[in-house]
């Protein structure tokens, strides 16, 4: 077990928010290229178990790193405990994510009955809210756009609209759902989009408000091609 926890606890290190922590990160310097090295590996492994793993408590994992590396302690929960509660928490994440499906697809399918919800070849499904008459853009382009994002109970996990700050990105730059639906639209238009989760982020979701296996949707105006 302890190889799982050497993995998880990498978090905890660069994770812990306590003032003190802060103060020792803003001191440290990268003296070497071994140091350097560390710290790109220290981040690739951040930001995958980060999304992996959204309920961690960084305190507790900060001490199972230092009694890990202290060989003078002894860990605070044993091999066995350990990976039974490492596989009840893997089980209750697949019923989440079971869960996740079954509940996007019934949505899906009960929306795309509704009049005026158009769904691609893809599983794509759009409104129009309301047609602009400018050009289309094409997966090379880059616009800018208006959005407000949403989970199918209402969450809003992101908002331009809320922000009041329009962005840009390249068309070909974004999930699928979004990259399909931006070159049916004409600029000025308004369209409400319904993204199933294999055309959004996938099993892996994105951040901690979109989990895995998430149907989106999105009310996206495209203001012009850049």
């Amino acid at each position: 077990m302890k190889k799982n926890f050497i993995i998880a606890i990498v978090i905890a290190f660069w994770s812990c928010n306590n003032d003190s922590t802060k103060s020792e990160t803003n001191q440290f310097k990268l003296k070497s290229n071994n140091d350097s090295l560390s710290y790109v590996i220290g981040s690739n492994v951040i930001q995958g178990l980060s999304q992996q793993f959204p309920e961690i408590k960084p305190d507790a994992f900060g001490q199972a790193m230092k009694d890990y590396l202290n060989d003078d302690v002894k860990m605070r929960i044993s091999d066995s405990l350990g990976n039974a509660l490492l596989d009840r928490y893997q089980n209750e994440n697949i019923s989440k994510m079971e869960l996740s499906i079954k509940e996007g697809k019934e949505f899906l399918n009960e929306n795309g009955k509704r009049k005026g919800v158009i769904t691609t070849e893809s599983g794509l499904q759009y409104e129009i809210i309301n047609n602009g008459s400018g050009p289309k853009p094409i997966a090379t382009d880059n616009v800018k756009t208006h959005y407000h994002g949403t989970l199918i109970d209402g969450t809003v996990f992101d908002s331009s609209v809320e922000r009041g700050n329009p962005i840009s990105f390249d068309v070909n730059g974004v999930i699928a759902g979004w990259a399909e639906a931006l070159q049916l639209m004409t600029v000025g238009s308004k369209w409400k989009l319904y993204i199933p989760y294999n055309l959004a982020y996938g099993e892996r979701g994105s951040g901690p408000k979109i989990g895995p296996y998430s149907t989106l949707i999105f009310e996206v105006e495209l203001l012009e091609i850049n």
